[in-house]
């Protein structure tokens, strides 16, 4: 098979790896679409590696034994792989079970484990099965795409009688507007490049500001009638961003950050968290068990196909690569065998 590594700093290449094969529960998928998500960090910082990749759509064809899933079948690949076994697992919060299998333990190679190829491996329960008429492009916005913010907002219940902030309009972000007004809710992102702030008014948007502004918190209490959002949701990993979620959200509020950060937010426990009696979630993803609610948003939304800004032959990664680092893009897919 081929797959793209990165050799170098703003350096990927289309090389030939072994092809893996299905073992014990273990489907192999021949991938159809590969979305990016942020591989383009470790492209611009030269960190090599050659297992890119961790959302994707594709179709199973090669079991090992009888199961979930079967040759033919179309699936999502859900990322990580969970043991399959614990509470979280059994519960379908897979994605923060404690004991995280060694798939070279199980199959003998990490071939088969990065998305950025033209076949991977995945215990089968991780392959839920696509709708009829769902494109597998389409179908890949079930991972990182729209899963993050859907896991978010269900959680945090955001409905019609919302009004749900968003900070960060990257293709994360952008999903999470897709969502929120799928759900009904009053949407305004918190954006400062020129092309997402378009494409979140594109995707509905109601009102988009710029973070530099000076008086950026006032422009949303200008907007809530004095009191801030019911719900908040960072998406941009960013602990300014962060604490703007904080002060911008309305007493008895809720706010969930799903942007990796690695930085320390300060929390005042009384201001915060006792007096203005505020929610902080943090979520990775969905439960499995939300699949189908998920691809309802796929089948429809209206504006779904638009949470895809472009697609390219996954040998032509580099250039890819470069445009997702840009960051002047939406969400980005690959196509193995173009």
């Amino acid at each position: 098979m081929k797959k793209v590594v990165i050799t170098g700093e703003r350096q990927a290449e289309w090389v030939d790896a072994p092809t893996p094969h299905a073992v014990e529960d273990w489907a192999l998928v021949k991938i159809h679409a590969a979305p990016m998500c942020t591989e383009y960090k470790a492209f611009v910082a030269g960190h090599k590696t050659a297992f890119l990749g961790h959302e994707a759509a594709g179709e199973v064809v090669e079991v090992a034994q009888s199961g979930k899933v079967a040759a033919g079948d179309r699936v999502v690949v859900m990322p990580q792989y969970p043991c399959g076994q614990c509470a979280l697992c059994i519960s379908g919060d897979y994605i923060h079970c404690q004991n995280v299998l060694d798939v070279k333990e199980v199959t003998g190679s990490r071939e088969g484990t990065a998305t950025y190829a033209q076949y991977m491996l995945k215990p089968s329960w991780l392959l839920p099965k696509i709708p009829d008429g769902v494109s597998y492009d389409l179908a890949g916005l079930a991972c990182c795409g729209l899963a993050p913010s859907f896991g978010a907002e269900e959680a945090m219940g955001v409905d019609t009688f919302d009004t749900l902030l968003i900070t960060g309009a990257g293709p994360v972000g952008l999903g999470a507007i897709i969502n929120a007004t799928y759900r009904g809710a009053r949407v305004i992102v918190v954006e400062s490049i020129p092309f997402r702030h378009e494409y979140a008014l594109k995707l509905g948007a109601e009102v988009v500001i710029d973070p530099r502004d000076a008086d950026a918190l006032e422009q949303v209490m200008a907007l809530t009638e004095g009191l801030g959002v019911d719900k908040a949701l960072d998406c941009s990993g960013v602990v300014a961003a962060q604490r703007f979620c904080i002060d911008a959200t309305r007493r008895r509020g809720e706010v969930a950050f799903i942007g990796e950060c690695n930085d320390d937010l300060a929390i005042r426990t009384s201001p915060d968290m006792i007096r203005k009696g505020l929610t902080l979630r943090g979520v990775w993803h969905y439960n499995l068990a939300l699949f189908p609610k998920v691809m309802q948003v796929i089948q429809r939304a209206p504006q779904i196909a638009d949470l895809i800004s472009h697609t390219f032959a996954m040998r032509e990664a580099q250039a890819a690569l470069e445009l997702s680092a840009s960051k002047q893009n939406a969400k980005i897919i690959l196509h193995p065998w173009a």
